[in-house]
């Protein structure tokens, strides 16, 4: 009789997209690649993928096929999509369509869930634009751009004018959601994916000066949390997915004002909900940490739990692995991406003592 041993387990290898900033005399060229063990948590190869200008944020379409980037293609601001081919940690990514913005440049793009429209957030001009894609994912046409309000005039200099810096839409792609910096409000749209538009429909009421920047859903799909990049601070909102409103129950500081007197300059910039709904992570500019909440089961609320350096500089994005047990926080000004592995019972992290060379990264996407 023979008896045959298993081998261990095989590790999934993963893609890890990088966007970056391109200035004159960065390091960085355009997005980058690496591949990430979920097992190890090992990030590994990381190359070049595409030679763009400032391909800030990047987003994927459902359907893994096609990768999205606000950036500056030859000179103008643009939507550029590229088709994603192969996988398991050896994508590469061939230029396929690009239409430009035609209203400044992009701080934040997303696609809707069903596949069909793709949104940028304009910071600088405060708009919000929807574009057409067809069939395969490939951008046809920019089809709708709504300019926001005047700004709340709270603080001098951040809020004179409409900031917007993020999108996304609700899980049911019937609202599209655009926090904006300026207003100290996300700007909520009725959105209909078939023809590509959107209709002003409410706002989701920030506390004055908070400066909104990114919002994340939890997976209930009932709860919301916004975070306020100049207060330093999350605002959890209950949602009616029927009404398509927002209705604020929390506001909870992500750095006590002592910790944020020490630094020079301190600003909040990316929020992300674990997969399992327990844990909210928000990242620290200046103080060069990511805060840690619980989330209360039966209300949404949030509890601090630790506040965690990112032993880099200048987290202006992180991201977690599709399993929910590593989170890669991006150090933009040390050129750094450093590894965490998260305890799933408590959230914390606890650094693995590897960061790995990536230059001028300002967004993870898996």
């Amino acid at each position: 009789m023979t008896t045959v041993l298993s081998g261990p387990a095989v590790a999934e290898t993963i893609d890890v997209w990088f966007g970056t900033s391109t200035s004159r005399q960065g390091l960085s060229k355009g997005i980058y690649h690496g591949r990430f063990d979920t097992d190890s948590g090992k990030l590994t190869d990381v190359e070049l993928a595409a030679e763009i200008g400032s391909p800030g944020f990047l987003v994927k379409h459902p359907s893994g096929k096609m990768l999205y980037a606000a950036a500056s293609d030859g000179g103008t601001p643009s939507i550029v999509a590229y088709r994603i081919e192969g996988g398991g940690g050896e994508a590469t990514l061939v230029k396929d369509s690009s239409v430009p913005i035609g209203d400044g440049g992009a701080a934040h793009v997303s696609v809707s869930r069903d596949g069909k429209v793709v949104l940028s957030a304009q910071y600088g001009a405060g708009s919000t634009a929807c574009f057409s894609l067809d069939d395969s994912g490939s951008l046809v046409k920019r089809t709708d751009l709504q300019k926001h309000p005047v700004g709340s005039g709270v603080i001098p200099n951040r809020q004179d004018t409409a900031h917007a810096h993020w999108t996304g839409t609700s899980p049911d792609d019937r609202f599209a959601f655009v926090p904006d910096l300026g207003l100290d409000k996300v700007v909520i749209y009725k959105l209909e994916t078939n023809n590509a538009s959107l209709q002003p429909h409410g706002y989701g009421i920030c506390p004055p000066g908070s400066g909104p920047r990114h919002m994340k859903f939890h997976p209930n799909e009932k709860t919301i949390y916004v975070l306020n990049e100049l207060a330093l601070s999350v605002t959890v909102f209950d949602y009616d997915a029927q009404a398509g409103t927002m209705t604020p129950i929390q506001t909870i500081e992500t750095l006590p004002e002592a910790v944020k007197a020490k630094e020079v300059f301190n600003s909040s910039s990316e929020i992300r909900v674990h997969p399992n709904g327990k844990f909210v992570y928000a990242a620290n500019r200046g103080n060069d940490t990511i805060t840690v909440y619980a989330v209360d089961s039966s209300t949404g609320k949030l509890s601090l739990v630790e506040v965690e350096p990112i032993r880099g500089a200048w987290p202006r994005n992180f991201n977690l692995d599709p399993t929910g047990k590593w989170l890669l926080a991006a150090g933009q000004a040390s050129n750094t991406v450093a590894i965490f592995k998260i305890n799933q019972d408590t959230g914390e992290l606890q650094f693995t003592r590897d960061a790995v060379y990536v230059p001028s990264s300002i967004c993870v996407l898996f």
